[in-house]
């Protein structure tokens, strides 16, 4: 069974000695968030997670069960989401004034990692209500935001994204799912969702659903879709969960992973809901809820990677087979062996600065009192919001794998619980807009917003901060050269996009890898640094060789990889589908 013991060395690390977090106790409300709190409070989350969420990944791979209407979740969920729930952990970093605790974004993003590596499926319910929260508080009445965040920031309820439809999924504007004005100003809503996790369940009192649809007299496309709040239980006069609502669980999947997370088909029968923002600004109001997702799905591949990498790590470690060149008779003295195990450090550690430090940006954009300081926060939100998703969510599937391989025949079978990892990590490149979308995103939109001021501060301010001296000429040289070769594949693709769309959006994938590879290296930079001054010789070593992996082994594929995106396309949109 794979075990899950929280990196609280790696995550200190990460905030105090390459983030400097002790920054947001500047931000108002922050000021109580010490590098000492937070440190605490992570070991808090830690013992839990390990204690009683971790043991229960395995019996949750059973799966929900789907009886009369009714989604029963895995054994242990229930009393382990009201316990999390009541420890105020929902609500981390929700406001005060609606019942959450207040603190950091960032702190949010670090315990969502330890519960993704303890249990990835459970990470959906809180997740999820967190990301309704978001989008009602941005978009809702006051009314709206009175009777629904403080249920949802505290966890008392749940809630859900109901976006995609059996003919509608990356392509929003198909929605079909209609809603119809009443004459007390409700709604009745008529259509069916799928796909939609934590559609049903009963570990929470209600759950409010956060519905795209269509009004009568709305322009076909994005342009006429609208957003709704459809509770699964009316409300009394009193507030609490009255009548059932009339939407429905008519079934759940059966997945390749994640099987302890309900992923439901509902259907929407002359059901009761309100509407949240201007009628036809749906797609604006999602994006809200939509932007802040595909960070948590990040965080959630960071968790797959450090569960992945630490278990076969300590596999390695521990397996005894062949003798290597060297002597050693355990896995890791092998030297092919070690190269996997370097290579998911080294992702894993440098996709950890590039996760976390999102979620200081969004601390900084959110609450610093400089408005330029805002404006140059957000920039690095927008920008780095597709490298987080899509790369942290890809090396998850990477690294199961490499994981499995590690183990060998024992990690192909279910004892070891490594094969999990591989099957619960590939809906990550999936939901919350798949990993392609996440190239065009980065494509199409980053790196033409602000004519292009996004990429420009990135390149910027890594040049800035490549150094001179000898101990860091190792990865200071190679860095500079994938700056230099990234930056002119950006410039090609910006090019691209106004004469040879085709060329920009078919080499968008390998360009986000790029972009990627060359941030981390950008973390590796910044790890080696601070590793100088580290009094833990052992750590610091560790650091360097991992370091010293990334810019032999993994900063080179930079080049080949932009060599690749600058290729023409032509011919290979030429072939028609009928030849393919």
């Amino acid at each position: 069974m794979a075990r899950y013991q929280a990196p609280l060395r790696e995550i200190n690390f990460v905030l105090n000695d390459i983030l400097d977090a002790g920054r947001l106790t500047r931000l108002p409300g922050f000021s109580e968030a010490t590098p000492d709190v937070l440190s605490g409070l992570v070991e808090e989350a830690a013992r839990l997670l390990e204690e009683q969420l971790a043991p229960l990944s395995a019996k949750s791979d059973a799966g929900c069960t789907f009886q009369d209407g009714e989604v029963i979740v895995p054994e242990g969920f229930k009393p382990f989401y009201k316990l999390y729930r009541e420890s105020g952990w929902v609500g981390l970093a929700q406001k005060t004034e609606y019942g959450g605790q207040g603190l950091p974004y960032t702190l949010g993003k670090v315990v969502e990692e330890m519960v993704s590596s303890a249990n990835v499926a459970f990470t959906l319910y809180p997740a999820l209500t967190a990301s309704c929260f978001e989008a009602i508080e941005a978009n809702g009445s006051e009314e709206q935001k009175k009777i629904y965040l403080p249920r949802l920031a505290t966890g008392e309820w749940t809630g859900t994204m109901c976006m995609t439809e059996p003919q509608a999924g990356s392509d929003i504007g198909a929605v079909k799912t209609r809603a119809y004005p009443q004459a007390d100003g409700r709604y009745r809503l008529e259509g069916t969702k799928i796909f939609i996790s934590s559609g049903e369940h009963q570990m929470a009192d209600n759950i409010v659903h956060f519905v795209l649809a269509r009004l009568p007299d709305s322009p076909p496309g994005v342009k006429g879709l609208s957003t709704f709040i459809v509770p699964k239980f009316l409300l009394s006069t009193d507030g609490l969960p009255g009548a059932r609502n009339t939407v429905r669980c008519l079934s759940i999947e059966h997945k390749m992973g994640l099987h302890g997370s309900c992923t439901c088909t509902l259907t929407f029968e002359n059901a009761k809901g309100w509407r949240v923002g201007e009628p036809n600004q749906g797609i604006h109001n999602m994006f809200v809820m939509m932007n802040m997702a595909r960070i948590m799905v990040g965080v959630q591949g960071l968790g797959q990677c450090e569960l992945a990498t630490q278990n076969a790590i300590r596999y390695a470690q521990e397996r005894r087979q062949g003798k290597a060149a060297s002597g050693g008779e355990t896995l890791i003295e092998h030297p092919d062996v070690r190269r996997m195990l370097l290579t998911m450090k080294a992702m894993t550690e440098g996709a950890r600065v590039l996760a976390y430090e999102t979620g200081l940006y969004v601390d900084l954009s959110r609450h610093h009192p400089d408005a330029a300081v805002r404006q140059e926060a957000q920039d690095w939100v927008d920008l780095n919001t597709p490298l987080v998703k899509a790369f942290c969510t890809d090396a998850a599937v990477e690294l199961a794998a490499l994981a499995i391989q590690v183990y060998g025949g024992h990690g192909y079978i279910r004892e070891h619980g490594i094969e999990q990892i591989l099957r619960d990590s590939k809906i990550l490149c999936l939901y919350e807009g798949t990993n392609g979308i996440q190239a065009m995103d980065l494509v199409r939109r980053k790196l033409t917003q602000h004519e292009g001021r996004l990429p420009r501060r990135f390149f910027e301010r890594v040049r800035n901060e490549i150094p001179d001296d000898a101990p860091l000429r190792f990865i200071a040289q190679p860095l500079l050269k994938a700056v230099e070769d990234l930056e002119a594949t950006t410039l090609w693709m910006q090019d691209a996009l106004r004469t040879r769309s085709e060329d920009a959006a078919f080499g968008g994938a390998d360009f986000l890898r790029a972009f990627a590879l060359t941030y981390l290296g950008y973390n590796w930079l910044r790890m080696s640094r601070a590793a100088l001054r580290h009094a833990d010789a052992g750590f610091a070593k560790s650091k360097r060789v991992t370091a010293e992996f990334f810019v032999q082994r993994l900063l080179p594929q930079v080049h080949a990889l932009c060599g690749t995106v600058r290729n023409p396309t032509q011919s290979l949109m030429s072939l028609s589908a009928a030849n393919f």
